[in-house]
């Protein structure tokens, strides 16, 4: 589907503010490229200066960058560096900013002997942030995204039940998904029964679901390009005291950081509510990663929910709420919603009841 091409300016214009009349901003990671220009190519760089940019594509996306990009002057390569060397110095460019965390040292060492009179400066937070705050359109690809996964997982619940392997459910959840509409999966599908719920990123295997089993099916779609990520654990035939109180507990952990969410807090602020809660409740050193991240483009992007990170929210940025409890050989229980930060708090982008579910 293509996008609107008029947020394009404008985010061309963030990207640009600051610069001197002979600086230029090189973006070669393929979404921050979809963010600002629309192409959605795997491949490409973006050259851009005080009041000029170029997008650079091979013959491959030539006719592709013609419709997506509308607009911006396009520049046929056969070689990245080479397309970059030229149009830098047909602009007479004497620095260039470059995406560190994007552009390989191998790439980085020929533009810096092709190019020695440029300085090569590396960016990392003046972009990081770049597409942390999405507009309407934005968030309602990322809350179609959403109901695409959720009708998927509604639609496979019935499938968990002992006998069944992970990798089946795991095949047939991305499979109603693409059937729902979606691109792809947002990554790949976990589904992580029995012991295999204490790793927080287990990989669908053929382990079979037993009786009494903690399930945690962490999924999401991508539409438009922009994802959805979601996480429900179930238990099968019947609970112990334990897993109920564990659940209980990270359920406790999750709500009660949802109702902390609004625009002003920072993102530490955010992950202590979560934290603290469950280090008060002695399961503190079972909670091994971060509380959430962004969504967008990319399934992990800006900003980080995590412990020392100081980064405010902003109205409109979406992000993760995950807290998790997980117990070596025995089992796991995470709990995940995305939601869009308001002014007030926050709403729910993701569907799926997060009520304890025994199937």
């Amino acid at each position: 589907m293509r996008h609107d091409p008029s947020p394009y300016p404008e985010r061309l214009g963030r990207l640009r503010q600051g610069m001197a009349g002979k600086d230029a901003l090189l973006v070669v990671h393929e979404k921050n490229i979809r963010y600002l220009t629309g192409f959605t190519g795997s491949d490409g760089a973006l050259l851009a200066g005080a009041d000029w940019v170029v997008l650079l594509v091979d013959g491959r996306y030539v006719t592709q960058a013609r419709t997506e990009a509308a607009g911006i002057e396009l520049f046929e390569v056969r070689n990245r560096v080479d397309g970059i060397v030229t149009v830098a110095e047909g602009w007479a460019v004497e620095a260039i900013g470059f995406e560190s965390p994007s552009l390989c040292v191998e790439e980085y060492l020929r533009l810096q002997e092709r190019l020695p009179t440029v300085a090569l400066r590396p960016l990392y937070e003046e972009l990081r942030l770049l597409r942390a705050v999405k507009s309407e359109e934005e968030i309602a690809r990322i809350r179609k995204a959403a109901g695409i996964g959720a009708e998927a997982l509604a639609a496979v619940q019935g499938m968990i039940r002992p006998g069944v392997r992970e990798r089946e459910i795991a095949i047939e959840l991305e499979y109603r998904m693409r059937l729902a509409g979606a691109e792809r999966a947002a990554f790949e599908t976990i589904v992580a029964a029995g012991a295999n719920a204490a790793l927080p990123h287990a990989t669908p295997g053929s382990r079979k679901i037993a009786e009494g089993d903690c399930v945690t099916i962490d999924c999401g779609a991508v539409w438009d390009g922009y994802c959805s990520d979601e996480t429900c654990t179930y238990i099968v035939g019947q609970a112990s005291d334990r897993q109920k109180e564990v659940y209980g507990l990270v359920r406790e952990a999750h709500d009660r950081t949802i109702r902390a969410i609004r625009a002003g807090i920072s993102c530490g602020a955010v992950d202590r509510v979560a934290r603290g809660f469950l280090e008060e409740s002695g399961l503190g050193s079972r909670f091994s990663h971060g509380t959430g991240h962004g969504v967008g483009l990319d399934v992990h992007e800006a900003p980080r929910l995590a412990a020392g990170r100081e980064e405010i929210l902003c109205a409109g940025m979406v992000v993760t709420i995950e807290p998790g409890v997980y117990l070596p050989g025995l089992w796991g229980v995470r709990i995940e919603d995305t939601v869009v930060v308001t002014e007030e708090g926050c709403e729910i982008l993701t569907r799926t009841s997060k009520e304890l579910t025994i199937l």
